[in-house]
């Protein structure tokens, strides 16, 4: 899905949604909503003017410093509805970018490539999963998403 995905800096959000819809694309579903969308100030909702969703129209790219909810989903009407919901901060992946002079590195021609950092930090309900739906890949990034979520909750705790 979305969440462990590299990009160019400046992509609009409708090119990573597809790659949030695939696995349920690959067996006819979908689901009616966008992906994701801004958040910032004072807390708004769907704040924009980015977000990930099919909607063509929006071109505005993804930029470092940007929070995005991460929200796939699948609904059968009338039965059940299921939604795992994350906030996402948009960081380089190459940390050097971070002071670099634009100008020199229009110059060079060099694209700056961008990733997910997670920022809620809340186990996935695991009893709720068929596994036997899952690939090894999927099932590894569960793993270390938990991973991640103990190490940076853990500490917080009290016995």
């Amino acid at each position: 899905g979305v969440d462990s995905m590299i990009f160019p800096e400046n992509i609009p959000g409708f090119v990573l949604d597809v790659f949030a819809r695939k696995a349920l694309w690959e067996v006819g579903k979908d689901y009616g909503h966008g992906t994701g969308h801004g958040v910032g100030a004072a807390l708004n909702v769907h704040e924009g003017p980015f977000g990930i969703s099919p909607r063509f129209s929006n071109l505005e790219g993804l930029k470092k410093g940007m929070v995005v909810s991460n929200e796939p989903g699948y609904y059968e009407d009338g039965n059940f509805g299921i939604r795992i919901e994350n906030l996402l901060e948009i960081q380089y992946v190459n940390p050097e970018h971070e002071n670099a002079d634009p100008d020199e590195e229009a110059k060079a021609g060099e694209k700056k490539y961008l990733k997910f950092a997670k920022l809620t930090m809340i186990p996935i309900q695991k009893n709720l999963i068929n596994i036997k739906l899952m690939t090894e890949q999927e099932l590894d990034w569960l793993d270390s998403y938990h991973e991640e979520v103990f190490s940076e909750v853990s500490p917080l705790l009290e016995d």
